[in-house]
This record gives structure tokens, sequence and C-alpha cells, in this order.
């Protein structure tokens, strides 16, 4: 008896950890030919334009500032008027669309960050349990259509790039993923990774204007679309239906919106803005996606839609495939600090 259970816990752990064992990736690799993406070089992993990229972001942004535009005052008391402007216009418009009157800003309905996602991109997405054995949580589409193309979520945590010490955070860390450029992510919210994170945010905040969001590190998520580490793999049974793309925010990103950036750089003084990994929907899908998240898989169910990505290859696996149900996803990297989310780049 208690060898079958000692063989059972040894059986869970490989289950859990062999999707980040190269020898076992390279042996498997042809059987998941229908995840792999190709990706020649950094410049062409781009499914679609940074500008597409940006202007969801910035879109989705907006929206969630005019939602907590009666606790701004702050920052829009610093804001040039050209731009404070701008909000006003904005809020009206809100205020038309929902059919709320202008007056009393502090009494208006607050929308939850959820629902401001949907009436913005026309679906939510949200954490529960995979639909896969023993993959923990996952990502699911709860409500609406996600079309083609569409940045469905984003991947957060503290960049650190290829010369920065993160030995310790990547001890039992699953949350690590790897980019194309060898900079790394660390997505995990817990431990160690967690103070870093809270660290660098308290250590960049400029008066008001904090420089990135630290709530997806609560369970009160400010940036519903900050949950990309908990996309799950893909697999033989759950294909692929969303990938990984890199994104660079620029410099000129409005200083009032760098408070729902999900990611932050580890060394002030780099010279690099900071780099975001978004998670592109590969074809349509409607309405209760799912996905998984642990060490290994990474999927999406069909009865609510599941994401999951694609394989692309270009010194590092990075992209993954999420399923039409769950999202499914597959990292790869030399590196012990590999995390699992999406399917491998070859």
């Amino acid at each position: 008896m208690l060898f079958r259970t000692l063989l059972r816990v040894l059986r869970q752990r490989w289950h859990r950890y062999k999707y980040r064992f190269v020898p076992w990736i390279a042996l498997n690799l042809s059987q998941n030919r229908r995840t792999l993406r190709y990706v020649p070089e950094h410049s062409k992993d781009k499914i679609i334009p940074d500008e597409d990229v940006l202007g969801t972001l910035l879109k989705v942004f907006q929206a969630l500032f005019i939602r907590d535009f009666g606790r701004q005052t702050d920052i829009l008391a610093l804001l040039p008027e050209a731009v404070k402007s701008k909000y006003q216009d904005l809020l009206v418009t809100h205020h038309q669309r929902t059919e709320q009157p202008r007056c009393n800003v502090q009494q208006q309905k607050i929308y939850k960050p959820g629902e401001v996602l949907f009436n913005t991109l026309g679906f939510s997405i949200s954490r529960e349990t995979s639909s896969l054995i023993s993959a923990g949580k996952g990502v699911f589409v709860t409500r609406g259509f996600v079309p083609k193309g569409a940045v469905v979520s984003m991947y957060p945590g503290t960049v650190y790039q290829k010369h920065e010490p993160i030995f310790f955070q990547s001890i039992g860390n699953p949350f690590i993923f790897r980019c194309l450029d060898g900079m790394l992510i660390d997505g995990n919210d817990k431990g160690i990774s967690k103070v870093v994170y809270r660290s660098c945010n308290g250590r960049d905040q400029f008066g008001p204007f904090k420089m990135s969001d630290c709530t997806w590190l609560t369970s009160e998520v400010q940036n519903p679309l900050a949950v990309g580490q908990y996309v799950n793999n893909c697999s033989n049974d759950k294909e692929a239906n969303v990938c990984y793309q890199e994104f660079d925010v620029p410099e000129l990103f409005p200083l009032e919106l760098k408070q729902y950036l999900p990611n932050i750089m580890y060394s002030r003084d780099t010279q690099r803005s900071a780099s975001l990994r978004t998670v592109i929907s590969r074809c349509d899908a409607w309405s209760l996606w799912h996905s998984g998240t642990s060490s290994q898989e990474k999927s999406f169910s069909p009865t609510t839609t599941q994401l999951s990505t694609d394989l692309t290859v270009s010194v590092y696996l990075l992209n993954y495939s999420f399923g039409l149900r769950d999202l499914f996803s597959v990292n790869f990297s030399g590196l012990p600090v590999v995390e699992i989310c999406l399917p491998f780049e070859i």
C-alpha cells in the first residue's frame, strides 16, 4: 500500500515536471506537430502589428481609468489641461452610453474590472480550476466572443535581463518565462518573487504615479488581462488556440495609464522600456473559455471556449497554444527556470 502511494506521488510529480525536462520535450516534439509555429527571427514573431496591441491596451486601460475616475484626483491634478479634457470627454461619453447621470461621480455604479473588459473588448476571462488533471488553475473565457487576432491576456511579472540574478526566485518556480531575446519574466505571485515585484513597484513610484500594477499579486486584480501566466500548455487532446507575442512598451506610453501595466524591470537604471508578453487569439471563440495552470499543461475547454497556443522556435521555445475550451501552452528553454505556459516555439 505504501509502495503504491509512493509510486502515485512520483508519477504525479513526473507528469508535472516532464514539460520542463529538455530531453523529454525533444523526444516528444513529433507528437505535437500541429501545435508548432516556426519563428525564424525575433522581428517576425508578430501575429498582429504592435500598433494593434498598443491600441488594445490603451483602450482597456483608458476604460479602467474612467472606472476609477473618482480615485484619480491626485493624478488628474498633475496632468496637462489637454489630457484632463480628454478624460473629461471620455467620462461624458461613458455616462451617455451607460445612461448614468454626470453628477455625483462617487455615487455612480462601479463596474468590476471583468465587466469593464467585456464592455470594452466584448469578452471577459477569469481564473478557474483547470479541466486538466492535476493542472491547478487555468484561464477561461467566461463571457462574450473573442475574434481571431484579439489580445486576450498579458503575462505579468518582474522582467530580468540575461545578466541579472534570478536563481533564488527560480527555485520551485514554474512561472518563469524566457523570451526570444533571452530576457526572463517571473510571473509567480507568491514567495520571493512577490516580494521582489512589490519592492520594485514601490521603488519606481513617482509621487502619485505608479509605474506598474501590483494588484495581480492579490485576489482583487485591477487589470483583468493580467492572468497570462495561468494559461496552460496545449496537449495531444487539447490543441492550441492562442499564442504569445512580445511587445515593448513605448517610451511615450501615457504616464497616468502605467498603473495598469503588470510588468516592471528588475533594474531601475536599465535603458530598455518594459517588455510585455501578450496572448493573442488564433481563432474565433465564443463565451466560456477555460485554461489551466500548473507547472505542466495549460488549456481551455469547449463548453466555455478554451485558449491554447502554438509552438514557435527561435533560439528558445516560447509560444503556447490554447484549446477551444481550455487554454493550453508550453514554454521551453534550456534553463531550469523555464515555465510551461504555451506551446513551444521551434
